[in-house]
């Protein structure tokens, strides 16, 4: 067969509006041309999905389909949250059913070889289909108004490779009521079939309870008879994956699909949670968002936001889009919420972050002494000489319920210091967490005035320590609202001996004096 010829602007794909179609790559069957790049947007009627099946598929084949390739989408084209796959090869796609009334198609070939390219079909589905996200949205047919009668719709969630269990929650329902749920009714199943175990039929104006799954698949079934009819009902979805809860002193997480892009329309939540009297000290180790809004210079759109507590009405420690660097964030309390919130277009990175727990103590020091007090039902599974100041020798005391060190400046690794024209003493506190192989030692650096008698610690280096230590001297120039960066500082003051100091003073006076008048003489 002869190459197919490069025809400069060639015309093809298009929107597909009509409720079922055909399409297909240029010249199909012959062999499609060099450096083409096609768009088809099929939009069929609000309420309904798109069903999209290929009779017949051959593309060029990369192992990562970077030569030829075909590109499904869940909605509108590029946006990559909703790329449902990337195809090439011999192997035809699977079928696919969009969330929503919107499906985008894109075909592009490269300069080097070509070969038949693909034929494929569209019609409109009434309601339901395959949703493969970690979270999303799912409505009624023709939601808010009165959904038709004689509806039968099933939306099978899972099976894009999450594993975690399925969390449903109903935002809004009014369904046709009546004894048993015998009329209208949303049924769900603990599985991708009406065979898995029943979780509950629903029906009427309550909301249907909380559901979660004990499988990484959920079945959503409503059907409506031949006559009455309601508003319908608005629910949401979110995989274990994008809903996390850490109560280790230390750990890591990132954004769904990091560090590719992450999906659109996701609500997820991590909670930290420590025992009492820790505080935690959050390091963003990579960060793109979606930007701003060039409308209100807000973080209007995708965002990750920081709340003091576990709950999203605690205090706002900050709110971040884009991708500038940021500093480490301390919370007030023993609880921590992060909730990353994306809409339906434009998805980027996303994050990686790391957290460690800030053990809570006292420090305060002397003239000549440093003194150390940490609970020990905060370390209760650490021996007391896995906690020393500047060398194993200055390890921690039991003392009653507390871990204590109490160590002379000259001993104990310390030295002394200028920081602006004051006179410091700095030691370094270590903590050590290491289990078998596994090194995890916490550095707090204790710093103390002597002059004042004034003490603070504060956190240098965490759970891998050279990139939190990166993270910590990022430039502080944050995309961020409100909120205020935490610092662990404990200090406390004694003037006991003021009167001393100054008759210290007063006699350093007198034998200047002295001595001067001795000179003139």
């Amino acid at each position: 067969s002869h190459p197919p010829l490069c025809l400069p602007g060639i015309k093809c794909g298009g929107v597909l509006s009509a409720s079922s179609g055909n399409f297909s790559s240029p010249n199909f069957p012959g062999l499609y041309p060099y450096e083409t790049e096609c768009t088809w947007l099929i939009v069929v009627a609000e309420g309904s999905s798109v069903l999209l099946s290929f009779s017949y598929f051959e593309l060029e084949y990369h192992a990562s389909c970077a030569y030829d390739y075909l590109q499904v989408y869940n909605g509108a084209a590029r946006d990559q949250g909703n790329l449902l796959g990337t195809f090439c090869g011999h192997i035809s796609p699977p079928t696919f059913s969009s969330a929503w009334h919107v499906m985008a198609v894109i075909f592009r070939s490269d300069r080097h070889v070509a070969k038949r390219g693909f034929a494929a079909a569209y019609r409109k589905d009434a309601c339901g289909g395959q949703l493969t996200g970690l979270s999303g949205e799912i409505t009624s047919p023709r939601y808010p108004e009165s959904y038709p009668n004689d509806a039968e719709c099933r939306w099978s969630i899972g099976g894009a490779g999450g594993s975690g269990p399925l969390t449903l929650i109903f935002a809004d329902f009014q369904v046709e009521g009546g004894q048993g749920c015998g009329f209208d009714y949303v049924a769900l199943f603990d599985g991708p079939t009406i065979s898995a175990p029943s979780l509950g039929r629903y029906c009427g104006s309550n909301h249907p309870p909380r559901t979660v799954s004990s499988t990484p698949h959920l079945l959503i079934l409503f059907k409506s008879d031949f006559n009455i009819g309601g508003r319908g009902f608005k629910a949401y979805f979110y995989s274990g994956e994008c809903q996390e809860v850490f109560t280790a002193i230390k750990g890591n997480f990132s954004s769904p699909q990091y560090p590719n892009f992450y999906p659109n329309n996701l609500k997820c939540q991590w909670s930290i949670q420590l025992p009492p009297g820790y505080q935690i000290k959050v390091f963003f180790l990579d960060m793109e968002l979606e930007e701003r809004s060039s409308l209100t210079g807000k973080c209007d759109y995708d965002h990750l936001s920081a709340f003091d507590g576990g709950a999203e009405n605690g205090f706002l420690l900050g709110r971040w889009c884009g991708w500038d660097s940021l500093g480490p964030v301390t919370s007030r309390s023993n609880q921590l919420l992060l909730v990353l919130q994306t809409d339906r277009n434009t998805a980027k990175r996303g994050f990686s972050i790391a957290y460690v727990g800030v053990v809570p103590m006292n420090v305060s020091c002397t003239r000549t002494d440093f003194h150390i007090q940490i609970p020990v039902q905060s370390l209760v599974h650490l021996e007391r000489n896995r906690i020393y100041l500047g060398t194993p020798s200055c390890a921690a005391q039991v003392v009653g319920g507390h871990f204590k060190i109490q160590a002379r400046f000259d001993t104990c690794g310390s030295k002394s210091q200028k920081r602006n024209n004051t006179s410091i003493i700095i030691s370094i506190l270590y903590i050590d967490f290491s289990v078998d192989d596994q090194e995890d030692v916490h550095q707090y650096e204790v710093q103390c005035e002597p002059k004042r008698k004034e003490a603070s610690v504060t956190l240098i280096v965490g759970p891998d320590s050279s990139r939190l230590s990166q993270a910590e001297n990022l430039v502080d120039t944050q995309q961020w609202e409100g909120g205020s960066m935490g610092t662990h500082d404990v200090k406390s003051q004694d003037t006991s001996d003021i009167v001393f100091i100054s008759i210290c003073i007063l006699a350093g006076l007198l034998m200047v004096i002295a001595v001067v008048g001795l000179v003139l003489l």
